[in-house]
Parts: structure tokens; sequence; C-alpha cells
């Protein structure tokens, strides 16, 4: 922690969370071309899977696939997606389709 802290700067922390507060790529999902996938746990409290704003959305990208990881010990809520381990048969996946 010590690391991060050391060289953040609070002003580049709060542009980037201002910059997420209020993206919303929706309007143009159907202009996507190539694959996409989603991929979240089960346990984000961000993105709660709960309300189904991305299995509703990601039908409208023509290429695109929503994977929801089960909550378990090995998922840590919004922050599983700092854990590779976790979704990486996913990005191999996706790797794959976008090769052909």
């Amino acid at each position: 922690m010590k690391r991060i802290t050391a060289t953040l700067d609070a002003n580049d922390m709060l542009y980037a969370v201002n910059a997420s507060r209020n993206y919303d790529p929706s309007p143009r999902l159907e202009t996507i071309q190539v694959p996409v996938m989603f991929v979240n746990s089960a346990d984000d409290f961000i993105n709660p899977p709960e309300l189904g704003i991305a299995e509703r959305e990601i039908k409208r990208v023509k290429k695109g696939k929503f994977v929801l990881i089960p909550a378990s010990e090995q998922t840590h809520g919004h922050g599983t997606h700092t854990w590779a381990a976790i979704w990486q048969e996913y990005l191999e996946e996706l790797l794959e389709e976008t090769a052909k």
C-alpha cells in the first residue's frame, strides 16, 4: 500500500473517478463490430448483477457476451477484476474469438 500511495496524485485520482462516474456507452453499443466480453462477479457491489443491466445491454453488441462469475472465496467483490486467475479463461476465450 505504501508503494501505491507514495506516487498517488490526489488530483489524478479525482479526475479518474469523476470521468467514470457519468460514463455511459449505451447510446452507441450497436456500432461495436468487434467481439466484446463483459465479465462480472456475482458479489460486485459497484456493478451489481441483480440490476440486470449487463445482461440486457450486452445483447445490443453484435458480438457481445456476458459472463457472470459466481461469488466464492476466490472472488473479491468489485476488486475481482484485479485477480486475473479468476477471469483468465474468459480472456483466453475472447482472444481466440478475435483471432478468427
